[in-house]
């Protein structure tokens, strides 16, 4: 047996630490948690000072035997679970379970799993964080406390199977909250004007909007105002009433944290946060990358500092000179500034080695994998890159007591946009105004006929959005803002529309009822003001057990009023247009775990459920059938059959009733990223169209 022992979280990371480290180490795989809070009972003693009583998980006893076999032969053991609150108790757990001192040095740390980290967090073993351990006890204990006593009041009434949580709740609010604001929001018309000019007939012609009126910001609300003002700027003559020509810097953006991750992979890659935190986890624990081996390609993924290390700058730095020129290096690093409360233990995300560039592992990463290293790669490479540089010109112009304003800019350097590839760089469209002498006349080419316009409502949460929203107001913590979303759109609080997250009735009448009652707590500074307590604790300032009855007094009076105040109300009901074939009621649509599903609404005496057949209106090419949306139990969209099993017929791509103008074969139709949608032809032998299987993508056919 090896002399060390080395306890990881997962066996993915154990695999690849195992192979850094020789034959004097074993590593071995927790899997998480070996200890919790029992599901069947509260589990928490809250009269003698909120103590847990913590069990064995079900299932882990097989686990827990061989890791304490283990243990015993082994001469030394490190606890090397994730650098975090949640990695800390784990830690703290294990040492429990396996008798170990947790005030010896039996903890190690690391933020990357490279070779060199690992072995350089061996040579500096410490004792387990008790204060980390305490804050995230303390979590735990208000989320039971909530959990298990505030549920249980919805299920008495509203229904069964409901949840309300700390975090959770208060999202929900912010997403009802939305779109109430959408819903009363009344839309204001105002017109603009546009008048195209030029200093002659051969000089160039460049826009200018019309943006005051003696002096005061010019405010067009109906066209009649437009065209009358049409009509002054038409006969006015035009002249530059002040000029300005100057540099403007462009930053760079600081390295990725998990929320700024976590919202650029849903616009840019329309990746959920659940998706892009299981890459990132991947990409964290090891990939094998051909003679190196196995080895973690980006830093720890669950980190609000925007902070590198100077081993890392230092890389950065002589790669941009060696590989894009000197002339793209700063003259000093570049230092960013974390957010407020921003937990600075970790640096932010970044790939282990800037020298494993994407094309150098591209063949050794999934297409979704790619993508997301890519995005990490370049952010990181271009946080210490020089800004860009533009020529800024501005014209101030007047015309018969209007005032028009035209500004261009024109890249000079490029600086970190090096990085940019096309697509980004479409948005960098240099729209270029000649500088122009104070008091040059200038000739009206053309005035554009007004635009009306009305104003926006505020536009719906989306996952990036809200990710957003949540850390801005201090709610949650980077490692929750992921699961968070998923459990409200799971217990069908909020459902997703395309990108947008839209609340449902069950949510709104969840929120209302909770909000009236628990107004203190179940309210954005509260949640927010209860992380900065549990960061007090992981600092040693201040005391969980007071953090805990400050929150558990107020909350069990207010409980108590709420229960005997609060009528039992039904939550909505939708009836569906679908007999039951059993007893012959109507069904009604229920949520379950999986999402919505019919079912009778003479239960118990009825127990008949089906799945809901969404119809796309197309039939099936193999039997003429109704194609149907189904969903993998990842919740992934596919279609097939309805008359399933008779019919095997499948596909990831949604079929259309058009067919190849070339074979004849049914045209499938996929929609890219961007909301384009493509149709092509699947049939291997057709020569117009790219074969593909399991769901690939394949060539637009040109159906005319």
């Amino acid at each position: 047996m090896a002399k060390n022992l080395v306890i990881v979280e997962s066996p993915a990371k154990s695999k690849t630490i195992e192979k850094f480290l020789g034959r004097n180490y074993t590593v071995r795989a927790s899997m998480g948690h070996l200890r919790d809070l029992p599901k069947s009972i509260f589990g928490v003693d809250v009269e003698n000072g909120f103590q847990p009583k913590y069990i064995n998980i079900r299932g882990k006893g097989e686990l827990i035997k061989e890791l304490k076999t283990a243990a015993k032969k082994a001469d030394k053991v490190y606890i090397a679970t994730d650098p975090d609150r949640e990695g800390e108790a784990i830690g703290w757990h294990l040492a429990y379970i396996l008798g170990l001192d947790p005030e010896s040095s039996c903890r190690i740390e690391f933020h990357e799993i490279t070779p060199g980290a690992v072995k350089e967090a061996l040579k500096h073993p410490r004792k387990i964080d008790l204060d980390m351990v305490d804050a995230q006890q303390t979590r735990r204990i208000i989320d039971r406390i909530v959990g298990y006593q505030l549920s249980p009041l919805l299920w008495r009434k509203i229904r069964k199977g409901l949840s309300a949580g700390r975090v959770q709740t208060v999202a929900v609010k912010i997403i009802c909250d939305r779109e109430k604001e959408i819903a009363n929001f009344v839309p204001q018309e105002y017109w603009t004007i546009t008048a195209r000019l030029r200093e002659n007939d051969k000089a160039p012609i460049f826009d200018a909007d019309v943006i005051k009126f003696n002096g005061k910001k010019l405010e067009i609300n109906n066209a009649e105002e437009a065209a009358k003002a049409e009509a002054a700027l038409k006969e006015a003559a035009y002249i530059v009433e002040k000029a300005d020509k100057k540099e403007r810097k462009r930053n760079p953006l600081p390295p990725y944290t998990t929320s700024s991750l976590q919202q650029d992979a849903v616009k840019k890659l329309n990746f959920s946060t659940k998706k892009t935190m299981l890459l990132a986890q991947q990409l964290y624990e090891g990939v094998n990358v051909g003679k190196g081996g196995a080895v973690g390609l980006i830093t720890y993924m669950r980190t609000d500092s925007v902070r590198l290390s100077d081993v890392a700058t230092a890389e950065l730095r002589s790669f941009i000179g060696s590989t894009y020129g000197a002339e793209y290096v700063p003259a000093g690093v570049n230092v960013y500034s974390s957010k407020k409360n921003a937990q600075d233990a970790h640096e932010a995300i970044r790939p282990t080695s800037v020298e494993r560039t994407p094309e150098a592992v591209a063949q050794y990463l999934t297409k979704d994998q790619l993508k997301l290293y890519t995005l990490i790669w370049k952010r990181t490479v271009a946080c210490q890159m020089k800004a860009a540089v533009y020529d800024v010109t501005t014209l101030l112009i007047g015309a018969a007591g209007y005032q028009l304003r035209a500004g261009g800019a024109v890249l000079k350097f490029d600086g970190f946009l090096k990085l940019s590839d096309k697509k980004e760089l479409a948005g960098e469209k240099e729209k270029e105004v000649p500088y122009l002498p104070e008091q040059t006349p200038l000739k009206l080419h053309k005035l554009m006929p007004a635009e009306q316009h009305f104003t926006e409502p505020p536009p719906h949460f989306t996952e990036a959005t809200l990710v957003k929203e949540l850390e801005e107001k201090g709610i949650g913590r980077p490692s929750t803002y992921s699961p968070t979303i998923q459990t409200i759109l799971d217990r069908g609080y909020i459902v997703k529309d395309g990108k947008k997250l839209v609340s449902t009735e069950l949510g709104e009448l969840i929120v209302n009822m909770l909000t009236t009652y628990f107004k203190d707590i179940i309210n954005i500074p509260f949640t927010a003001n209860l992380e900065t307590e549990l960061d007090e604790i992981a600092e040693h300032e201040a005391n969980k057990e007071t953090v805990l009855e400050n929150f558990y007094e107020p909350f069990s009076h207010l409980l108590q009023k709420a229960d005997k105040e609060i009528e039992t109300v039904e939550a909505p009901v939708e009836v569906s247009d679908v007999k039951c074939e059993k007893c012959g009621r109507m069904m009604v649509y229920k949520q379950g775990r999986y999402g919505k599903f019919l079912a009778c609404p003479g239960f118990p005496e009825c127990r008949n459920t089906k799945p809901i057949l969404k119809k796309i209106g197309v039939k099936c090419p193999d039997c003429g059938g109704d194609i149907i949306e189904r969903k993998t139990k990842t919740r992934k969209v596919f279609y097939g059959c309805s008359n399933y099993p008779e019919c095997k017929f499948t596909s990831w791509d949604k079929p259309t009733e058009q067919h190849c103008p070339k074979c004849g074969h049914i045209l499938y139709e996929k929609t890219d990223r961007n909301g384009n949608k493509k149709l092509f032809c699947t049939n291997e032998n057709c020569e117009d169209a790219v074969k593909t299987y399991k769901g690939k993508a394949a060539a637009n056919a040109k159906s005319k």
